[in-house]
């Protein structure tokens, strides 16, 4: 799991020990960093992995599984590396394993450890389902959403059944507020959602009138600029619902907010011709979206930074985020062989 990656982290440095580079432990938590240098002056070029898995509970016993495909992701970057060896020219490559993506704090934290400092250019790639992409196929851009979560702590006054005038019920003010997120305006051009996923006011007994309760929202939007607003309506919405039961509440958002994916469309672009050439233009797949990446903090953090992220067909089914998933690993070698193409587009 996110910041326990201690023996992947073992694994990948003892591989690219192998490959004779000197891996650097400990970035970001359980991060490990790799150079290959070139020979001529030029531009750093990073390739990132997601390592770490998500956690589940089967048949009553908690379960470690790679249902994001993070562990493939770090079988290409490993895979690219040793084909990169030997032919960088100019500037270097930087391999970079990071923790914790899962957790939402993983490229933060790698940031803050100074992982952009020398970086002019970000690669990093994802396994697609069957729902976005065909297998075998891979796409240019992959346009995650704006993400986050948000807790609304609820505090009303406790009363009897009998006496509700005398109370505040968190109740009515969580559905009163879970109407007033449902009745939020956005421009409907722009894809976005807001889901009240969970609601617990229970109190002891059947005739109290409970004065404190939970509820927990799930929030996505297709640009940062679209989240903003989105943000800013639902924080309103919520507030005033609950006032008008004299109930007030206090909104959180402890997973901080995940960018959106900007990219350089001259970048993109470059990257779909040449995923064409390696593989043939019948292997280019339109642009996907879906979910949420911690690797768009890069490019928030760094604007200067040119960035991309393809998408690799790789057949998973049911989906990801599934305890069942599964998906074809040879389609893992087509992701490969477009990162070292783009790479050396850059580098050789």
């Amino acid at each position: 799991l996110g910041f326990n990656e201690h023996k992947t982290s073992d694994y990948v440095a003892a591989k690219l020990k192998e490959m004779g580079l000197e891996p650097i432990r400990g970035i970001g938590g359980t991060g490990v960093v790799a150079y290959i240098d070139g020979t001529e002056p030029g531009p750093t070029v990073m390739l990132r992995a997601d390592m770490d898995a998500l956690p589940f509970v089967i048949d009553g016993k908690d379960a470690c599984i790679h249902a994001c495909g993070h562990d493939s992701h770090t079988a290409m970057v490993l895979a690219t590396a040793a084909k990169l060896i030997g032919h960088v020219k100019k500037g270097r490559v930087k391999l970079f394993f990071q923790p914790a993506e899962e957790t939402l704090f993983g490229a933060l934290k790698s940031y803050d450890d100074g992982v952009l400092d020398d970086v002019d250019y970000a690669f990093g790639a994802h396994v697609r389902p069957i729902q976005d992409i065909p297998d075998g196929t891979v796409c240019a851009a992959v346009r995650h959403t704006s993400s986050t979560f948000c807790i609304v702590e609820l505090k009303g006054k406790v009363a009897h059944g009998s006496r509700p005038h005398l109370g505040a019920s968190v109740v009515e003010a969580a559905v009163l507020a879970t109407n007033a997120v449902n009745s939020l305006w956005v421009n409907p051009n722009k894809a976005w959602s807001a889901k009240v996923t969970s609601i617990d006011c229970a109190s002891t007994a059947t005739n109290i009138i409970p004065d404190k309760g939970k509820m927990i929202l799930d929030i996505r939007a297709q640009d940062n600029e679209t989240m903003t607003e989105l943000l800013e309506k639902l924080k309103t919405a919520i507030t005033n619902a609950c006032a008008c039961v004299n109930v007030t509440c206090e909104i959180t958002f402890p997973g901080g907010v995940i960018p959106a994916a900007v990219y350089d469309e001259d970048l993109v672009d470059q990257v779909r011709k040449t995923i064409g050439e390696v593989l043939g233009e019948e292997k280019v797949a339109k642009d996907c979206g879906g979910g949420g990446e911690d690797f768009h903090y890069f490019k928030q953090k760094k604007p200067e930074l040119h960035a991309a992220y393809i998408g690799v067909g790789t057949g998973v089914t049911p989906g990801l985020h599934d305890p069942r998933m599964t998906m074809n690993p040879e389609s893992l070698r087509n992701g490969v062989k477009v990162l070292e193409k783009l790479i050396l587009n850059v580098v050789g």
